[in-house]
């Protein structure tokens, strides 16, 4: 089987250009009639003249939206148990070279940190570690799940890439799905963004979702930080990414997140702003594309800006947020997160906001067994 490293070879930067050069309001509105888009339709809905046919695509992102998911939006809430990490990503607050303190959760303080999240009311959480696997082994992430499992529905992971073996490790104890960001596609971009640490391995992690699915992670999530390379390659490469998945890993849950790049810990120059207009654009394209996939925003978004993409193609949120480690149970003030958030709505606030708007917050869609 061919694997989607070698198929995005296929489209290099010179095609997708070439394919948004062609753009005209005829083609762009065609592509909206259509039933199934192709890769090159995608195209069409990312260049800047879709910009002009916006209402016509958010008009038919809406429709697909409620023919697929109805008004129904899923919560979850993230759940940190180390920062510790040995990379040096250029625009994350983890980044080794960073010099704030750094807190790694042992069984007990994990175990009251879940606590204090289910107290609120969360039953999907979404585990995250630094990548440091001399002390955030898969072991310690498969106990620290075994630990937490009879307290919620669903556990998720957004981990290093680990092998098809460990996410088997993962499945067997409970976790059903996972998240990777590939941050950008461009590898040459990605080797500067990353000059130390084993996230350097752009083929390793690019293939992370092929292989937990492999092992048989029920989930997938995918996306790219946006901000790292011109807003069109990487937003087509991830649409891409997703199409592919679907096509090769039948029966797993797909969904896309849709990140852009917040301030953090340490300072890194943003070259490639992607406004509020274009990442509305960039939402609806992706449902036109790819109908049945969830779409996630968290909050690094604004209340404003979440509540008003719902009804352009978004399906899940976050809510309660807090991106430092043991953010819940103890107050650490020296410890300031991974990133800054845009939107600190509680789980209550959150359902209140989005039935307000006429829609339903799903607490609990899935439960994986405990074994």
């Amino acid at each position: 089987m061919q694997n989607f490293q070698d198929f995005l070879q296929t489209w290099p930067a010179q095609r997708r250009s070439a394919g948004i050069a062609v753009a005209t309001t005829d083609r762009i509105l065609a592509v909206l009639e259509k039933d199934s888009l192709t890769p090159q339709d995608f195209l069409l809905l990312l260049s800047p003249l879709a910009q002009d046919c916006l209402e016509s695509m958010a008009r038919r992102a809406h429709d697909l939206t409620l023919r697929y998911f109805g008004r129904a939006v899923n919560i979850f809430t993230p759940f940190y148990i180390s920062d510790v990490c040995t990379n040096q990503c250029r625009y994350c607050g983890f980044n080794a070279r960073n010099t704030q303190p750094r807190r790694h959760l042992n069984a007990a303080e994990i175990l009251a940190e879940a606590g204090a999240i289910a107290a609120q009311g969360f039953q999907h959480v979404l585990l995250l570690t630094g990548d440091a696997r001399h002390l955030s082994s898969p072991e310690y992430i498969v106990s620290a799940v075994r630990d937490i499992k009879p307290l919620f529905a669903s556990v998720g992971v957004e981990v290093y890439a680990m092998n098809e073996e460990e996410y088997r490790l993962l499945i067997d104890a409970g976790v059903d799905s996972m998240t990777m960001f590939q941050e950008t596609y461009t590898p040459e971009r990605y080797a500067w963004l990353h000059p130390a640490g084993p996230k350097r391995d752009y083929a390793w992690r690019l293939a992370a979702p092929e292989r937990a699915a492999r092992a048989g992670m029920r989930s997938l999530g995918i996306g790219a930080l946006l901000g790292l390379e011109p807003f069109e390659q990487d937003a087509f490469a991830t649409g891409l990414h997703a199409w592919w998945l679907q096509r090769h890993c039948p029966g797993v849950e797909l969904s896309v997140s849709i990140p852009r790049i917040c301030p953090h810990e340490g300072s890194f120059v943003v070259e490639h702003t992607v406004d509020d207009r274009t990442l509305a654009q960039y939402v609806m394209a992706l449902r036109c594309f790819l109908p049945r996939a969830g779409i996630t925003c968290s909050s690094r978004e604004s209340a404003f800006m979440r509540d008003h993409l719902l009804a352009l193609g978004v399906t899940r949120v976050s809510a309660g947020v807090s991106t430092a480690v043991g953010g819940r149970a103890t107050e650490d003030l020296h410890n300031p997160g991974q990133f800054e958030i845009s939107d600190s709505r509680s789980l209550f606030q959150m359902t209140a906001a989005l039935a307000a708007r006429g829609y339903q917050a799903v607490i609990k869609d899935w439960e994986t067994p405990i074994l």
